[in-house]
């Protein structure tokens, strides 16, 4: 049997640990052994062996020759024979070590002693299954395993066990087996992140970012990056975070907002970006980072805000429609751990004036005022509950929120003073965008700062920006932790942000 050179350690015996027992596994001194720990892989060479994914093993490659990389996820003695379920990201299939031809004892035995989430080498025949092999995604064939090669060994004791990682809270609850906690999950990101569960999760996300940025170059807009170390604080308020810049301070950019604007007013039209956000807020909720990713959007308008409106909201329903299409097999994944409802949506999508929510929610028995910010009274869930009862959805626009409760740069309502032209997205209820047409006019801005009581003298390169001929605008900044946990249905922001940072975790 060809061997290539270099591949596989000739220094004779390694030891593989697996609890107390050692078992002895003569690498490949001689071309023949079929199975042994790989010398460490060093880019000696490039053999000319082709890996197949096992996404990829169907029946349509029965009775093919194949080889495989993927970690141990579960192995079983049984008799003369051992049953692997390799694992490569969240595809997973039976392999069968059997005594035999290809298979020695010691070799089966080699295999049923290896450490879970090591990473092997496996050549093996693709054979078709009697019957279908539950827990495994590949359930229509199975490999019967030739060779097998340790490339990278696990220690025996994991801090998590991958099952008990996947398994959902009711079904654990119920039968008395043990799940993860969150804490444990993110103190040992590393091995959660290899769930099939957190693997879709990221997939999903990762579409997300894609259909985003697919969607709006097809509208005409530009892609631009901004600067996240700044010389004040980006929207006049407190929750920033400062840090020292040479022989003065800095802050971390809160939001792309005003270089969005300034490219606006440079004349770019329609620009987008996707970047790190921060935010000081001591805010210990399912809902809260103090550092997400911002999908912003900025565009000039010609007659109206709602031109912008339009456009972002049917930005979103092209990712909800292209979430459906390209990631159903991922959906699946994170449903079977948590069950939850498919996300509606309607085209065109629904618009309530805030006042017609202030109303709904009276008349299911709310008490608030006419200004009173619905955000921050709790009563955005309720208002989804109602929403969906009469309209059937999960996805809607809050529009002309009162003056009071937005940012100094939001343009007031020209019929009602009181209220502005500003708007919020939501998911299930929840706030996943916040957007307004801005004031583009230097001394209304400047008026609106000061009676937020902000120093002009720290954002006075955004009120210049204004003084050269401005073309009415606006935009929106979307979170995408948020959107991944609500579009499928999770309760933790956490679960969507592959590092979270929040007031209490800064690693891992």
């Amino acid at each position: 049997m060809h061997q290539q050179k270099g591949i596989w350690s000739t220094g004779g015996f390694r030891r593989i640990m697996r609890g107390p027992r050692f078992i002895k596994s003569r690498e490949t001194k001689t071309p023949q052994l079929k199975y042994g720990v790989s010398s460490m892989i060093q880019s000696q060479e490039k053999p000319d062996r082709v890996l197949i994914r096992i996404k990829d093993l169907t029946v349509e490659k029965a009775d093919e020759v194949v080889w495989v990389r993927g970690r141990i996820h579960t192995s079983r003695a049984k008799g003369k024979q051992c049953f692997l379920v390799l694992r490569q990201q969240q595809f997973n299939i039976q392999a069968l070590v059997a005594v035999g031809q290809h298979a020695s004892k010691q070799m089966v035995k080699f295999a049923a002693n290896i450490n879970k989430e090591s990473i092997v080498d496996v050549e093996g025949v693709v054979r078709k299954a009697h019957q279908k092999i539950g827990g495994c995604t590949q359930q229509d064939v199975e490999l019967h395993v030739q060779r097998i090669y340790v490339i990278s060994l696990a220690e025996p004791r994991l801090p998590l066990q991958l099952d008990d990682a996947v398994r959902p809270e009711v079904e654990g609850e119920e039968d008395g087996r043990a799940t993860v906690n969150q804490d444990t999950r993110l103190d040992n990101r590393v091995i959660d992140l290899r769930t099939s569960t957190s693997q879709a999760i990221f997939c999903l996300q990762s579409g997300i970012c894609q259909l985003f940025r697919e969607t709006l170059i097809h509208k005409g807009f530009v892609e631009i990056q901004t600067p996240k170390i700044i010389s004040a604080a980006s929207e006049g308020g407190a929750n920033v975070f400062t840090v020292s810049y040479f022989k003065s301070s800095a802050y971390l950019a809160q939001s792309p907002q005003l270089y969005k604007q300034m490219c606006i007013c440079a004349d770019f039209e329609k620009v987008f970006c996707i970047g790190p956000v921060f935010r000081a807020e001591d805010s210990n909720t399912h809902r809260h980072l103090t550092e997400f990713v911002g999908l912003d959007i900025e565009m000039a308008f010609n007659y109206h805000y709602h031109e912008v409106v339009d456009e972002i909201a049917d930005t979103l329903v092209q990712i909800f429609k292209g979430l459906q299409e390209r990631f159903q097999t991922e959906i699946q994944t994170v449903n079977k751990q948590f069950p939850c409802e498919p996300f509606k949506f309607l085209e065109p999508t629904l618009r309530l004036e805030y006042r017609e929510a202030v109303a709904m929610l009276r008349e299911a028995g709310v008490e608030m005022g006419d200004e009173e910010d619905l955000r921050y009274l709790g009563s955005t869930k309720m208002c989804q509950s109602l929403v969906k009862v009469v309209y059937d959805t999960d996805f809607y626009i809050l529009d002309k929120y009162p003056l009071a409760v937005r940012p100094f740069y939001t343009m007031p309502d020209p019929v009602n003073p009181k209220n502005s032209n500003s708007y919020d997205m939501f998911m299930r209820g929840e706030e996943i965008l916040s957007g307004a047409q801005r004031i583009h006019d230097p001394q209304l801005l400047t008026e609106r700062a000061q009676h937020h009581g902000i120093d002009l003298e720290k954002i006075k390169a955004y009120i210049d920006s204004f003084r050269f001929g401005a073309p009415p605008h606006a935009g929106g900044g979307i979170g995408l932790e948020r959107v991944t946990m609500l579009y499928l249905g999770l309760h933790n922001v956490r679960q969507t942000s592959m590092f979270p940072r929040d007031p209490k975790r800064l690693t891992p």
